[in-house]
């Protein structure tokens, strides 16, 4: 009689091990959509402060050289040699070839300054809003896939 209930007693059903498996699939379920919507608003709070990078390096920039950059290329480090107007070595390398956490940055010169817009590089997956500023650096945004622009509403 001892010898059958340890035989008994050993190891799990196979029930049991069923039933471990549906919870744990049911809480996956649950976290995850809640991790990739985490991820995301890290994602986009990273890019309102590439921009905020950029806007201080603009500052520097046009200390330096007299004017604003038209490239994010010339803000960041230069190709050869010391750091001058077609590379100032203000910004990191990734944010100068334009895409880093997971949004793509372009930078362009305007009569009066410039315009500076991050978008996601995918839509839904690694941002669910885009973002503009410029010289007055004022951050706008535009919740969905169109660019935000100029009169887009104001982050505070």
């Amino acid at each position: 009689m001892n010898r059958v209930s340890r035989r008994l007693r050993r190891g799990f059903s196979l029930m049991e091990l069923l039933i471990v498996v549906a919870i744990l699939l049911i809480i996956a379920a649950i976290a995850v959509p809640r991790l990739n919507t985490a991820r995301m608003h890290t994602q986009e709070m990273a890019a309102v402060r590439q921009l905020t990078t950029i806007h201080t390096a603009q500052t520097q920039y046009f200390s330096q050289f007299g004017r604003y950059a038209t490239t994010l290329a010339e803000l960041g480090p230069p190709a050869s040699g010391q750091p001058g107007p077609a590379g100032a070595d203000l910004i990191p390398g990734d944010l100068a070839a334009g895409e880093k956490t997971g949004y793509k940055f372009i930078l362009q010169g305007t009569p009066t300054g410039y315009a500076l817009t991050a978008n996601p590089v995918s839509f839904g997956s690694t941002g669910r809003r885009t973002f503009f500023s410029d010289q007055s650096l004022v951050v706008r945004e535009n919740w969905g896939q169109e660019p935000a622009t100029a009169s887009s509403k104001e982050i505070k």
